[in-house]
């Protein structure tokens, strides 16, 4: 009896340390993986596929728009470069928090292609601002190496930018080498990429409100904006990400439909600002 009990008791110790097992655990949760994928049929194969391509393109989609008319127009009147520092920096960031956290692929991807993206169109803004800055100014540049409070993000060249920005994700990679052990530090850095992306529409939405119009802002952009958080929080929710990508992601909704909200507040006077523009034009 006594033997009975004492290989209870050892069955009862092997399958509390075994439940307690991250490798045991996260190797049943690939091996179900697997016979998902390979079980599932090839319409869900399809779906996952699509979400997947979603998430990694689609966050890029809604600045064509917006490149597109800065270009054609020549003038980067009602878009704040703020939007691409807010970009830059949760991306950046997102990247660094994939060292300490390994999410999904298709979001590290998505970060990499973003930041592509996000210097494209701070080469476009930049080009066309140095022209108009240099024929109405007359002045020297502002670059990054000056160090000039007054004028942070708002240089005369393009390599100012990157400058900063890899000086941002060198330091940002050395602390996280160092304290990739440290829990609470992985899942700071996690929720400041997320929160900062969340923030990414304020810059747009102050400039809004202190122009009391929306001249200048790509309403396709900022549809296609709603419509990829939308999906995008979605997707956090039913792909269990971490909770701080679904909880920033909610506030990154909000703040597009507040953006929204401007345009049609704001109706008579952007459609004033295109009637003065076109007089002039003429």
């Amino acid at each position: 009896m006594s033997e009975i009990k004492d290989n209870m008791k050892e069955s009862i110790e092997a399958t509390a340390a075994t439940k307690y097992d991250f490798d045991f655990w996260s190797g049943l949760i690939v091996q179900w993986a697997n016979i998902f994928d390979e079980n599932s049929p090839p319409l869900v194969q399809l779906l996952t596929l699509g979400s997947e391509m979603a998430m990694v393109f689609g966050g890029v989609v809604p600045y064509v728009p917006q490149y597109l008319q800065i270009k054609s127009k020549q003038t980067t009147q009602g878009f704040s470069l703020y939007v691409c520092l807010a970009l830059l920096m949760a991306n950046t960031l997102r990247i660094i928090f994939w060292f300490g956290n390994h999410f999904e692929t298709p979001l590290l991807i998505q970060s990499i292609l973003m930041n592509i993206t996000m210097f494209a169109l701070i080469h476009l803004c930049v080009t066309v601002n140095t022209k108009e800055f240099l024929v109405a100014e007359k002045k020297k540049g502002h670059y990054f190496t000056d160090f000039e409070p007054d004028h942070f993000w708002q240089w005369t060249d393009f390599t100012s930018y990157v400058e900063f920005i890899m000086c941002i994700a060198a330091m940002g990679s050395m602390l996280m080498y160092f304290l990739v052990d440290y829990s609470p530090f992985v899942e700071t850095v996690g929720f400041m990429a997320v929160f900062t992306e969340a923030m990414l529409g304020v810059p747009q939405f102050y400039r809004n409100f202190k122009n009391k119009s929306t001249y200048g802002m790509s309403l396709p952009m900022v549809l296609m904006w709603t419509c990829g958080d939308v999906f995008k929080t979605s997707y956090f929710y039913l792909r269990n990400t971490p909770p701080q990508f679904f909880i920033c992601g909610s506030l990154q909704v909000t703040v597009d439909l507040m953006i929204l909200g401007q345009v049609w507040m704001y109706r008579l006077n952007t459609e004033k600002r295109k009637r003065s523009e076109l007089s002039r034009a003429l």
